[in-house]
Order: C-alpha cells, then structure tokens, then sequence
C-alpha cells in the first residue's frame, strides 16, 4: 500500500528525523525516555495495551540518535509529489491540494519554541464546518516524536486520530494507577473498559474527537479576536518562562470559552464534559478557579447554569486580558514579561 509515495513518505520522515535531531533537547531526561518508547512502539506497530520494556527500546534508541547525529546540520528537504515537481515542505495547501484526492493529508507547523512539527497520513475525513476545513487523518506513515493530536494552520484543522487514540490511552493508564474519583475517573466511568479495553477505548477516542475539533475552532476563532500574527509573533519572540505558559493558558481558555464549551454543552455528553475538566491544565485551573467552581456544581447538581455563564463572561474577559499582554509586549518587548504576569494573575 502506497508503494507509489514511497519517496514522499520517505522526505517527509527524514524532515521528522531532522526536527526530531534539533528539538531533541527540549525536553527532561524523563519525558525524553518517555516519548521515545512511545515513538518505539508506533514505529514498530505495537498495540497501546502492549507493554513495552527498556531493553526492548535501548539498542533502537542508540540507532536512533546515531541517524539524528547524521542529520542534525541539514536543511528540511523539499518533497516530490507526483505529476507537480516538489514544493517547499512548510507550504502546506499546495501539499494537500495535491495529497487529498489520494487519499492522504500533510501537515508542516510549528510547536512550542518555533519547534517545526510534520506529519503524513491516510485521510480519513474531510469536514466543513464554520468556514473552516477539517482534516481527520487516520493511519500516519511518517511523524516526528512530538505528535500533537490536534493543529490549525489558518482554517485549516488537523486532527490526528492516532495521536488522539495514545492520548486518551494514557490518561486512562494514569487514572487506573490511582483510582482517584475526580473528573477523569468519572469520565472513564462512562465506558466499559473492564470487559473489552480496546472498544471502549475506540469509543471514548470518537468522543473526544469532537471535543478536539470543537477546541480547534475555538482557537481559529481566538486568533481572530487577538490577531493571529501578532500573536504567534510574540509567543516565537518569548524565551521559555512562566509568562510563556501563562500566555498560552489565557489563549486556551478564550478559545473553550469562545466555542469548546458552548460546544460541549450543546452536545449533552456528560462523559465529554468530565473528560474536558479532566484535562485541564494546573496553569488553566490556576487561572480559572470560577470554571473549577462552576465544573463542581454542576457535578453535584445537574445544573450546568454556571459553566455557560462562565463561558460568556470568558469570552469577553480573556480577550480583554490577551489584548493587554500583546499590547505590554509590543510596547516593550521581554521586559513587559513580569508586567504581564501580574496583569493575568490579578485579571482573572
């Protein structure tokens, strides 16, 4: 299957490998080993429920990062495309225009700290909604470590059904450790996952599908609220801090309040809406304590008055507060970062 985009899957996993050989570093010690098993085990067609042991990853890894030295100074390569020559690998729609009616979709996109991201799949949907395009892609034939579930480039939504699936997979490993009775508990409560794993693990990742796209739009919509560029632009600009997570905090919740939320509400489905809760950020819950409130009431009422009333008040707020950060910082630069800080911390 696809033996006649060998050579496309082949540049765009060597552009993977190159981002992979440069961002490597990024990340502790710990989240380094733990990506990596998990990149292990896509790359070698490992079941989620499989367990994977270090001596199975230790010689792969060494061979890993001996490709990764190899490529560690080269440029990203451009990719041939049949019947079109080959296309700069960040020029995403000319990509697609030519992948899709084959059956297949690409994504080239940035990650936190300018971190190039690139992968290529099956498609496996395409949604319009809203004006906006939503590319669902199924089976990945090239990825970088770092996979992210969802992306927008523009309106343009990527959803990567794979990446959904692992991501679900360890929240529900996580919980089962603990056992805790919080939002995710009661999420997975929902599902039968004691009588057969992988069903309800296919149907909670359905599930969360939705809320993804749904978080998607919202940040779409986000950009068109605090300027999109101006945004990216200071967000490139910052060095990691504490300014930086606070920032992409702010920009998560005017987009759930934007369109998740009022989605997840409209929807009616109490396992998506725990499950949202569920993986709330520290920085998110910091920063937004009436949501947490409004989460909890509703859990033991019913009543879900107070989380579509923070959802409107949100809307208004976070835009508010995201417009005076980018302001501070086009007016000053890094050194408006503490400036900013307080500006969040005592907004909210």
């Amino acid at each position: 299957m696809h033996t006649q985009h060998q050579d496309l899957i082949q540049a765009v996993q060597r552009n993977c490998h190159i981002a992979d050989a440069r961002h490597a570093g990024d990340y502790t010690l710990c989240v380094y080993l733990l990506k990596m098993r998990e990149f292990f085990r896509w790359e070698k067609g490992i079941r989620l429920s499989d367990v994977v042991t270090s001596d199975d990853v230790g010689e792969w890894l060494t061979q890993r990062e001996a490709i990764w030295d190899e490529l560690d100074a080269q440029d990203y390569a451009p990719l041939p495309l049949n019947g079109s020559g080959e296309h700069d690998p960040f020029a995403n729609e000319a990509i697609n225009a030519a992948l899709n009616g084959a059956g297949l979709v690409y994504s080239a996109g940035y990650g936190r700290r300018c971190r190039p991201l690139f992968f290529l799949a099956e498609l496996e949907q395409t949604i319009e909604q809203d004006g906006y395009t939503i590319l669902v892609a199924g089976r990945e034939l090239a990825r970088d470590v770092e996979a992210p579930p969802a992306m927008n480039q523009g309106k343009q939504v990527f959803i990567r059904r794979e990446s959904l699936r692992r991501m679900v997979w360890e929240k529900v490993d996580e919980w089962r450790w603990s056992g805790l009775d919080n939002p995710m508990g009661r999420a997975l409560s929902c599902y039968d996952f004691d009588t057969d794993m992988e069903a309800a693990l296919d149907a909670l990742a359905a599930a969360e599908t939705e809320t993804v796209v749904a978080h998607e739009i919202g940040e779409v919509k986000a950009g068109q609220v605090l300027g999109d560029a101006e945004w990216q632009t200071m967000l490139f600009a910052l060095p990691p801090s504490h300014a930086d997570i606070m920032l992409r905090a702010v920009r998560d919740l005017l987009a759930d309040c934007l369109h998740t939320l009022p989605e997840l509400l409209a929807r009616g489905n109490t396992a998506s809406l725990h499950f949202y809760f569920g993986n709330l950020s520290a920085m998110r819950k910091k920063l937004a304590p009436q949501l947490v409130e409004a989460y909890q009431h509703w859990h033991e009422t019913g009543d879900v008055g107070k989380i579509a009333a923070y959802a409107a008040w949100g809307s208004e707020h976070w835009a508010k507060v995201g417009r005076e950060a980018l302001a501070l910082f086009q007016e000053k630069g890094q050194a408006a970062l503490a400036e900013i800080e307080g500006m969040i911390q005592t907004g909210n």
